[in-house]
């Protein structure tokens, strides 16, 4: 005998889940029509219990139909409940209330025969009330349910106060208290979960334009650092050069060739700089490392050759490792530092940069002497303040940088004359450039 594969009824067969997932989407989306439904299931199965009986045939466990007669009274109270059941999700206490009413008036008409089968009718009610309050008032008025129900039934009846009708009553309107509660708390749970997710969600989505918006703000500032510095430079060499090209064009070609170079570097940093908004495959990106304190030598050299005389003072022998964000910091401050000591320290002014190691911290002062009418030009009226015409922004970068790596800065006029810009960087566990 061949043995007939389950395949098919596997592939025919809807799982379980699915069913459910489909009559739950049902349900939201078509509320009305779903307890109409119910409502019509409630009243044929209503209709079912009042005509069977409770035992079939010879003793048999399974109940047997047509043993008792459907009566005119109780197709009414049934049609009453069921009908009521339609409205059980805008008004579930007064449907309950309803119900119950109904299953009472049964109870007292047919007191010869106190079936109650209307009483299902209350139990799907008060399911609804359980499953739409809080926990406390759904045992309170599940308690009072069952006991006013159950009440009923064992002063109406003819049969003694345990028979097993009174106590179906109990135990069907608290197992529907029960079963209301359970599914209450299984929806506030799941829309916990929900909306838990949708607030990680949303976290990570400001978490990201953060980031973007920290990013602008570091780009913006190396363009700022970038372009004050170097047109700076250009803006002195071509003034010296309009000056001297009548009497002394070999220094104005100089002072032109600075320009060229000048302006030829700034260019490289503008294109490095804004290639960090490129892609990563992107094969134009700028593959050389930022600039740092390695490099230092040659930034003082620039600022040499436009005419302003700087001296250097270095650690003796290897300095620590540096981060890289403490390493771009530092030569940032210089290269600002010494800009504005080009710009507003007046002519004949010196500076001098001092990058000192300590105990986890990186030391950076830039001295001048200020000789000259400008040098009071930098000592805004707000703390460390850069008065340029058009409103500079100089120290305030300066100060927003170093404070992004939890650094100190100190700015401010010198007892014996001059300017100090004073930042000390911490080494050991330096906050990421850009955090708060």
């Amino acid at each position: 005998m061949t043995v007939p594969s389950p395949c098919p009824a596997r592939r025919d067969a809807v799982p379980d889940a699915t069913r459910v997932a489909r009559l739950r989407q049902w349900n939201l989306t078509h509320p009305l029509t779903f307890d109409a439904v119910v409502a019509a299931v409630a009243f044929v199965a209503i209709l079912c219990g009042a005509v069977a009986g409770p035992h079939g045939p010879h003793g048999a466990h399974l109940p047997r139909f047509g043993a008792r007669e459907l009566t005119a009274t109780t197709v009414v109270l049934a049609a009453l409940a069921c009908g009521a059941l339609v409205l059980r999700r805008r008004l579930p206490r007064a449907v309950l209330a309803v119900t119950g009413a109904l299953t009472i008036v049964e109870l007292v008409a047919q007191s010869n025969d106190p079936r109650a089968p209307v009483a299902g009718a209350a139990v799907i009610a008060l399911f609804t009330v359980a499953s739409r309050t809080d926990r406390p008032t759904t045992w309170r008025i599940g308690a009072l349910t069952c006991v006013v129900l159950t009440a009923a039934a064992m002063f109406f009846g003819h049969r003694a106060w345990y028979a097993q009708e009174n106590l179906a009553i109990f135990a069907w309107t608290g197992m529907a208290a029960a079963a209301g509660d359970a599914v209450r708390s299984r929806r506030a749970y799941v829309d916990a979960i929900r909306e838990r997710a949708e607030r990680a969600e949303r976290t990570r989505e400001e978490e990201a334009r953060r980031r973007v918006a920290e990013e602008r703000l570091r780009i913006a500032r190396e363009l700022h650092d970038v372009v004050a510095h170097h047109i700076a430079l250009v803006n002195v060499q071509a003034g010296v050069a309009s000056h001297v090209m009548d009497n002394r064009p070999d220094q104005a070609k100089q002072a032109l060739a600075h320009v060229r170079e000048v302006s030829r570097s700034a260019l490289d940093e503008l294109r490095a700089t804004v290639g960090l908004l490129r892609q990563s495959d992107d094969p134009t990106a700028p593959t050389e490392p930022a600039p740092g304190l390695g490099v230092l030598d040659q930034l003082v050299e620039g600022f040499v050759r436009a005419g302003l005389p700087v001296a250097l003072e270095l650690p003796p022998g290897p300095g620590p490792a540096l981060p890289a964000s403490v390493d771009l910091t530092a030569y940032r401050i210089v290269q600002e530092a010494l800009t504005n000591v080009r710009k507003h320290a007046g002519d004949g002014a010196r500076a001098t940069v001092r990058i000192a190691h300590t105990d986890g911290a990186l030391t950076v002062t830039v001295l001048d002497d200020g000789r000259g009418a400008a040098a009071g030009g930098r000592h805004g009226s707000e703390e460390g303040a850069v008065t340029e015409p058009g409103g500079g922004h100089g120290l305030i970068g300066m100060r927003e940088r170093v404070q992004a790596l939890g650094g100190t800065v100190a700015t401010g006029p010198r007892a014996a004359g001059g300017f100090q810009v004073r930042v000390t960087l911490p080494l050991g566990g330096a906050r990421t450039a850009g955090t708060t």
